[in-house]
């Protein structure tokens, strides 16, 4: 069995393979943040003596919520089969803790299991919906940014704050009034098998 790789890079954001702890990812359509912002972002940031990693998530995270790009999950159809292909592999390949299917990006909280190292789980899940949106939405072409966020978790405090945010997102983007409300989300699929 491979070990987990720690700190890495596939040329474009850091990633932290650190294998059976939680992470929080979030991946986004490919046009769902224009090119020339992030870039600009780049540089002010780069040019400012902050943590510039933790303020650029920051900056795409407010900027998603706005909605910008096609929104290719807002399609009911699109949206249910990224949520489902996310369940799929709950509890075979990770443990599927929270989740949300927002209209340009998705976030999840996730456990990898023994065996199943984060990157391949995530190449995996992004091919596969990207060819099946493609498929349900009638288009070829790039579905996903190339790359993902994830961020390990540090503790049993960030763990649940994690989940809050993740399950909050709708409500911050204004698409709905309570979390549970949102059907594309861990905290509605909770609501109801708790029903």
């Amino acid at each position: 069995m491979e070990e987990p790789k720690g700190w890495h890079s596939r040329g474009y954001l850091p990633h932290f393979d650190g294998g059976e702890i939680p992470q929080f990812i979030t991946f986004r359509l490919a046009d769902s943040v224009p090119q020339e912002l992030l870039q600009r972002w780049r540089r002010e940031l780069a040019a400012e003596s902050v943590d510039w990693e933790a303020a650029f998530r920051r900056r795409v995270e407010l900027f998603l919520d706005q909605g910008y790009g096609q929104c290719y999950l807002r399609d009911p159809r699109v949206a249910r089969m990224a949520q489902d292909a996310l369940l799929y592999f709950d509890a075979a390949r990770y443990h599927l803790r929270a989740w949300v299917v927002m209209p340009n990006h998705l976030h999840l909280l996730l456990t990898p299991l023994p065996g199943h190292k984060l990157s391949k789980i995530m190449q995996s899940r992004k091919t596969y919906t990207a060819r099946e949106a493609n498929k349900i939405l009638g288009r070829a072409g790039q579905f996903w940014q190339e790359d993902y966020f994830d961020r390990y978790i540090r503790d049993e405090r960030h763990y649940f704050t994690t989940i809050n945010y993740i399950e909050n997102n709708p409500v911050k983007a204004r698409l709905c009034e309570r979390p549970a409300d949102w059907p594309y989300s861990s905290a509605y699929f909770r609501e109801e098998s708790e029903s």
